[in-house]
C-alpha cells in the first residue's frame, strides 16, 4: 500500500506531461478519479457492479497511517520517481508500460511492477 501511495503522490507532484496537467497543482483527488487510473474509483468494472470499490471500504487504522504517513512527504525509497504499477499476473515485468512507451522498468515489488518516465513522458 505504501509503494501505491508513493505513485500516486509522485503523480501529485510531477511537473510535466498528463499528471502536471490532471493533478491541476497538486490535487490528490483528480489523480485517483482521472478515468481509467485505479479500479477501486469506480463503481463499474466490464460492465458489471465492483464491489471492491472505495464507496465499500471500512479504512482500517492501517489505511489512515498510510494515508497520513504519504501526505507528510514520505516515499518508498525503491519507487523511486515511479508514475505507474501494475500486477502482470505473470513472472516478469515488461520492460516499458504505458504502451506509448513513456515508461521504463524500476523495480518489482511482490507481485507488481513499477515504472518510471522516460524523458518521451514529458510530451504525454
Amino acid at each position: 500500500m505504501k509503494a501505491v501511495a508513493s505513485v500516486v503522490l509522485n503523480r501529485v507532484n510531477s511537473t510535466e506531461g498528463e499528471y502536471a496537467r490532471i493533478s491541476q497543482g497538486g490535487s490528490v483527488r483528480n489523480i485517483i478519479f482521472q478515468p481509467g487510473q485505479f479500479d477501486c474509483a469506480i463503481e463499474t468494472l466490464f460492465n458489471r457492479y465492483n464491489p471492491q470499490n472505495i464507496y465499500n471500504m471500512n479504512p482500517t487504522e492501517e489505511h489512515y497511517y498510510i494515508a497520513d504517513w504519504v501526505l507528510a512527504g514520505n516515499r518508498l525509497n525503491e519507487i523511486g520517481e515511479c508514475l505507474w504499477y501494475l500486477n502482470p499476473f505473470k513472472p516478469s515485468c515488461d520492460t516499458t508500460f504505458p504502451k506509448n512507451g513513456s515508461g521504463t522498468l524500476h523495480t518489482r515489488l511482490g507481485e507488481h511492477c513499477f515504472y518510471r518516465p522516460t524523458s518521451q513522458y514529458a510530451n504525454t
